[in-house]
């Protein structure tokens, strides 16, 4: 009896894991610190656990395995991982098995060559038969292929802004964000190769049960970044000018509109971008809008 409880709770434990999905994420840094987020904000709450490779939700039948950057694409398109969220760096350099599901519009930055700060560059030329340091050997001979560039690589992880300072390399490619390290070590950034965001990434092979939970994964993420850069608007508008203010405020179908005590006004409701808030809101003003109530957004279903 007690082998078969065993058993029976054993093979319990093993179903659940059958009907998790598992998210592979960064361990640290600054694409870990913005996946996490995003999945809190979906409503996920994960165990508190110290110390962890794997943690499992509490409210949702997901699970997040936490590995090095590089090891996210391989991991996904094994079966290590069902899903996982990886920089396109990554993904486009050691991503072959694995499919694209989602871009995820946050930690952006860019793949690109940089050489001392001193040097006079005019063009790729510049590089023929010089060595760079860089961690994406792969992207980078394509794109010297590209450009019909023969120069030696040297492959190194970490660090590779320091290379031509101790004359490893004389240039690197390597990812930049704001540019402050290329500028601490006296280099400059000479030529975009490509620019990276965080990328939803799949195994090409999920049971049903566990395309219904990413199915479901993906609705909330998409309300996430629905609502991102977007303010919900209230405000008081003279009705003579209602026409001009509803052309401001396209809203996402239109403005809603309703009637206020004075029937001289109206109240008008809508959601308008953060790019284009100020302007809007002067254009407002001018028109006699009054009382004007701006209100975040956490969430948008469409």
């Amino acid at each position: 009896m007690v082998s078969l409880y065993f058993f029976n709770k054993n093979l319990n434990q093993f179903l659940n894991k059958i009907n998790m999905l598992r998210i592979a994420v960064q361990s640290k840094g600054r694409l870990h610190d913005e996946t996490m987020a995003l999945i809190e904000e979906s409503g996920i709450k994960l165990s508190k656990a110290k110390r962890t490779l794997l943690l499992s939700a509490v409210d949702f039948p997901v699970e997040v395995l936490f590995l090095r950057d590089d090891d996210i694409p391989q991991s996904v398109a094994n079966g290590v991982a069902d899903v996982g969220i990886v920089g396109e760096n990554e993904y486009v350099e050691k991503g072959g098995g694995a499919e694209l599901i989602k871009r995820l519009g946050f930690s952006k930055c860019r793949l690109s060559l940089a050489i001392p700060k001193d040097a006079d560059y005019q063009d790729m030329k510049w590089f023929e038969g010089k060595t760079i340091a860089t961690s994406y050997p792969v992207i980078l001979k394509r794109y010297l292929d590209e450009k019909g560039v023969l120069a030696e690589m040297h492959e190194i992880s970490g660090s590779v802004e320091i290379a031509p300072g101790i004359g490893l390399a004389d240039a690197i490619f390597d990812i930049v964000s704001s540019g402050s390290t290329l500028v601490s070590n006296r280099l400059k950034e000479v030529e975009v190769v490509m620019k990276s965001e965080a990328l939803l990434i799949g195994n090409k092979v999920l049971s049903a049960e566990k395309r219904t939970i990413l199915d479901e994964l993906l609705f909330r993420f998409a309300a996430i970044q629905e609502a991102a850069g977007k303010k919900y608007v209230l405000l008081n508008a003279p009705k003579q000018q209602l026409n001009e203010i509803i052309k401001l405020l396209p809203g996402m179908k239109s403005p809603t509109v309703t009637p206020l005590a004075d029937e001289g006004w109206v109240s008008v409701q809508s959601v308008i971008t953060e790019k284009h808030f100020w302007e809007i809101i002067g254009k407002l003003r001018n028109l006699g809008a009054e009382g004007i109530l701006v209100i975040p957004i956490e969430k948008m279903i469409l």
